[in-house]
C-alpha cells in the first residue's frame, strides 16, 4: 500500500525540506496541497509533482472529503494546527503536525482526543531526532557510555534582519525563538533525559523582547531540573548569530555536538574518547518514515501527541515565569 499525503501550507518549510523529503520515503507520496492562494497552492503542487487529479486547493473541508487521500503534513502557522489537526482527524486522515503542535493546552489536548476518537495517528514534527548523530549518541547514552547523566545544554540561535517573520506576531503565533528553535531543543534535553533522569521537577526562565519591543520572546534561557537531580539548559535567540551546539556531561564522560541542529543532518560528534563519526542523512526523511511506518504498521509514532502537548506545556510555563 502507498500512502497518499497532503501538505497543508506551502511555505519555506513544506518547500525546501518536508516535500522533497517525502519524494524519498518509500510507499508514500505527495498527493494535495492546501493554500490561501489557489495559484500558489496549483504552482507547489506542480513543482513536486502532487499526484491527485485535483492537487490544489483553497478549502481544507474540500481537501478532506477526497477519499484517496490517507494523511496530511501540517505545516501551516501555529495557531493553525489544532483546527486543522481536528479537522483531519475527523475525515479520517493520520496527521504529522509540525512543531508545536499547539499554542495552548486545551488545543494540543483537543487535537490528541480527536486523533484517538477518530483511530488516526497523531506525530509531532521533531525532526532532530532523526539526526544519524544524535541517534548515534542516544544509543551510546542508553548504553551508560558517558555514565550516569548530569547536564546537557543546548543552544540554538540565528539573526533576524528584522521583526516581520509570522512568529513575532500575536495572530498566527505564540513565541518567537522558541518557537523557530527553542522547542526542538526542549525536545532534544526530554528525549536524551527522560529515560535515565526522570521528569523535570522544577525549571526557570529568562526572556527578552527588548530589541524590536514585540510581544513574543527574542532570546530565551530555559533551565531545568529532573527527579534524579540532573539538570539541563537552553538557550535560543533570533537576535544574534552563534556555533549551534549541544553538550552533553554524564560522571563517566561527556559528548559535545557542533553544528549538528538545523536540517542538513551534517556536523560534528565527539566524546571524551574522541569523535563519534556517522553518515550523514537528511532527519527530515527519517521522521516522516516513522509517521509512515506508524500508519502502515499500526503502531504510535516516536513523537506522539503527549510528548508534543508535554513540550507546549513547558513552553507555556516558560512564558508564565518571564
Amino acid at each position: 500500500m502507498s500512502l497518499n499525503i497532503a501538505v497543508l501550507g506551502p511555505g519555506k518549510i513544506a518547500d525546501n525540506e518536508l516535500v522533497p523529503a517525502l519524494g524519498e520515503v518509500p510507499r508514500a507520496k505527495l498527493w494535495s496541497v492546501l493554500s490561501r492562494d489557489e495559484r500558489r497552492a496549483a504552482a507547489f503542487a506542480r513543482r513536486h509533482g502532487a499526484g491527485s487529479p485535483q492537487p490544489a486547493y483553497t478549502d481544507l473541508n474540500a481537501l478532506l472529503r477526497d477519499p484517496d487521500l490517507h494523511a496530511v503534513i501540517i505545516a501551516s502557522p501555529d495557531r493553525l494546527h489544532a483546527e486543522q489537526a481536528m479537522a483531519a482527524a475527523r475525515a479520517g486522515k493520520h496527521v504529522l503536525v509540525e512543531k508545536p503542535m499547539a499554542t495552548d493546552l486545551a488545543d494540543a489536548r483537543a487535537m490528541i482526543d480527536a486523533c484517538g476518537e477518530a483511530g488516526v495517528k497523531l506525530a509531532v514534527a521533531y525532526h532532530m531526532r532523526w539526526h544519524a548523530g544524535h541517534r548515534k549518541l542516544a544509543d551510546a547514552v542508553r548504553a551508560d557510555a558517558l555514565g550516569t547523566l548530569r547536564h546537557l545544554h543546548v543552544q540554538w540561535a540565528f539573526r533576524a534582519s528584522d521583526s516581520s517573520n509570522w512568529r513575532a506576531s500575536v495572530e498566527v503565533g505564540r513565541w518567537w525563538s522558541l518557537a523557530g528553535v527553542g522547542t526542538h531543543c526542549l525536545d532534544q534535553i526530554r528525549w536524551y533525559m527522560l529515560p535515565t533522569c526522570g521528569e523535570i521537577v522544577h525549571m526557570q526562565s529568562l526572556i527578552t523582547r527588548d530589541v524590536w519591543g514585540g510581544p513574543h520572546d527574542e532570546t530565551a534561557l530555559l533551565s531545568f531540573k529532573f527527579e534524579s537531580g540532573a539538570t539541563a539548559s537552553l538557550c535560543s535567540s533570533v537576535l544574534f548569530s552563534a556555533p549551534q551546539r549541544l553538550e552533553l556531561y554524564g560522571s563517566g564522560g561527556y559528548a559535545i555536538c557542533d553544528d549538528t541542529l538545523g536540517a542538513h543532518g551534517k556536523g560534528k560528534v565527539r566524546t571524551h574518547r574522541g569523535a563519534m563519526p556517522f553518515e550523514p542523512a537528511n532527519p527530515y526523511v527519517g521522521e516522516i518514515q516513522d509517521f509512515v511506518d506508524a500508519i502502515l504498521e499500526d503502531r504510535e509514532p516516536e513523537v506522539g501527541g503527549e510528548e508534543g502537548l508535554r513540550n507546549v506545556e513547558l513552553l507555556l510555563r516558560a512564558d508564565s515565569q518571564a
